[in-house]
């Protein structure tokens, strides 16, 4: 009997990995301009992440070639669909890592990331509006993964130079952040509980204040009001979140663990730009301190997915 093969059910949040591996890699960058740290970590960790999407591209490409029908399925999930935009956010991420070593490697990859993420963010966006089979129970913090993408781009866009396009993007997410957050808290509060496996999804509550703040300094240049909103309550999220340590310590590993990482990339990022911004060197503290934590758990995330793989836990049909 023909062996099935296994990446007819490759997920799309594969690229999770991608998003984790490219932010460490960003705040590595950040924290070698800002504290001189041997700038071999931050070349190393792009490396890696550049293999990685190298790698989860081309099987997924395999897979779309081979199995259509999965792909399509995968798209039209009410939950999944969200996931999609972690390809066009991985470029856009590598955009902002490539910055300070090629300015055209950066430009190319923002312009494709720019591009793709817009059409993907259209089809999400209508597939909320024309929906037929979504329910609140379907609502969990994944969504925000394409308002995060938006708010991405302004990161590389205006020292790029494309300031409008920047401040169009930045608009589209911060107000779909506002919206699906509302929503997002109204299933949480009031509805039942997310399950175990969706359960590190929370941390991507983090994201899009933290990267929202970023990209505000892009914009503005400054630390004013309302970036200081931003900045504070993603440290809120973040301790709320590291309040509910224990309960997050005995979950069972999912792919869904990735979830973990890029918002804790975003989060140390933006505490060493309030530091460097605002010369309090507190925030700094706590940048280097997630910066620290994060590199363990990428490794430690990275190890626990090979092995899954290799004990055939990933890539099963799903009951």
């Amino acid at each position: 009997m023909k062996q099935p093969n296994r990446l007819q059910h490759m997920p799309i949040s594969f690229f999770a990995m991608v998003m984790g591996l490219a932010g460490l890699t960003i705040a590595w960058e950040k924290a070698t301009d800002i504290y001189h740290f041997t700038p071999s970590i931050y070349s190393t960790l792009l490396v890696q992440s550049v293999i990685t999407f190298v790698i989860l591209a081309g099987l997924y490409l395999y897979k779309s070639l081979n199995f259509r029908q999965n792909v399509l399925s995968e798209w039209a999930n009410p939950v999944k669909i969200n996931f999609v935009p972690a390809i066009s956010i991985s470029l856009l991420l590598f955009a902002v890592a490539f910055l300070p070593i090629s300015e055209t490697t950066s430009r190319f990859l923002w312009a494709i990331g720019t591009i793709l993420h817009l059409i993907i963010t259209l089809h999400v966006v209508n597939s909320w509006l024309h929906h037929e089979k979504f329910e609140i129970h379907h609502m969990n913090p994944a969504w925000f993964i394409p308002a995060v993408g938006n708010v991405i781009i302004p990161i590389a866009g205006v020292p790029l130079g494309y300031m409008e396009l920047s401040w169009f993007f930045f608009s589209i997410g911060i107000v779909f952040w506002l919206v699906l957050m509302v929503i997002v808290f109204n299933r949480i509060f009031f509805h039942q509980p997310l399950p175990e496996k969706l359960l590190p999804t929370l941390f991507i509550l983090i994201a899009p204040p933290a990267v929202g703040f970023l990209s505000y300094l892009k914009l503005t240049g400054e630390l004013d009001t309302f970036a200081q909103v931003l900045y504070n309550f993603s440290l809120f999220i973040t301790l709320l979140l590291i309040s509910q340590l224990p309960r997050f310590a005995r979950l069972p590993f999912y792919l869904s663990w990735w979830a973990y990482s890029f918002p804790l990339a975003a989060m140390s990022i933006a505490s060493m730009a309030m530091a460097h911004i605002s010369g309090i060197a507190f925030y700094g503290y706590i940048g280097l301190a997630l910066l620290f934590t994060l590199t363990a758990l990428v490794a430690l995330l990275f190890i626990k997915t090979l092995k899954a793989v290799q004990k055939g836990m990933v890539c099963t049909p799903e009951h």
